[in-house]
């Protein structure tokens, strides 16, 4: 699994790099330089974690996005994020460093960069109370699948996309960019259409999971949904 998790780990830099770096044509980028370092410390960390406490749950998150025994609407959501994912960063570079078509201030890239780990670590939290933390929807019957309602899942429903979606909000901040800013409610409402999907497969094929949402109120965010 190590040579494994290393070999996943240098494909998944090169590709971020490339996806930041190209596009915006220099690697004199700051800011992309000082976001791939915190996801990178950050990841490592939580790597780390599940290699000596769950390595059960990374070779689950190791797995791929797309897998034969998910669901096929998750499966065309994942595949649409991707994509998605992909134009974001590459819109991001364009803007704040290839053509500058818009200034963010530093002050503003400071606090992107203080709520990134922020979010690395409510996603940390929902690894550590969730032993199904997968990264697709599937039901994983051969692990003893249950309902995990301690933690962050006392608070919302959905706390892995609860850090993602300030993930998502920290990002262009960070790299400087309102033009990802402005894109972020398309990718947040592909993240939404994916929970409650993901609650309707849980409620009809997770035992209890019904009795659960009824108890916790809100998916993502306290007081607001």
């Amino acid at each position: 699994m190590k040579q494994r998790l290393i070999r996943q780990s240098i494909i998944w830099l090169a590709v971020m790099m490339a996806l930041l770096f190209i596009p915006a044509g220099t690697f004199a980028w700051p800011a992309a330089w000082i976001y791939l370092l915190e996801m990178g410390v950050t990841s490592f960390f939580i790597t780390i974690w599940m290699l000596r406490n769950n390595p059960a749950l990374l070779a689950e998150r190791m797995a791929p996005l797309i897998q034969r025994d998910q669901k096929n609407w998750d499966k065309a959501l994942m595949g649409t994020l991707m994509v998605l994912w992909c134009g974001w960063f590459v819109l991001m570079a364009l803007d704040a460093v290839r053509y500058g078509w818009s200034h963010v201030p530093l002050w503003v890239q400071v606090l992107g960069a203080l709520a990134y780990p922020l979010a690395m670590y409510v996603i940390f939290l929902t690894i550590r109370a969730n032993n199904f933390a997968a990264p697709v929807v599937k039901i994983q019957t051969e692990r003893g699948h249950k309902v995990v309602s301690d933690g962050p899942y006392a608070v919302v429903r959905h706390p892995m996309y609860a850090g993602a979606l300030l993930l998502l909000i920290a990002t262009p901040l960070i790299l400087g960019s309102w033009w990802g800013m402005a894109l972020l409610p398309v990718i947040v409402a592909l993240l939404a259409t994916r929970a409650v999907l993901e609650e309707r497969t849980l409620a009809h094929e997770l035992a209890g999971y019904a009795e659960y949402a009824g108890r916790v109120r809100y998916r993502l965010i306290p007081m607001v949904w």
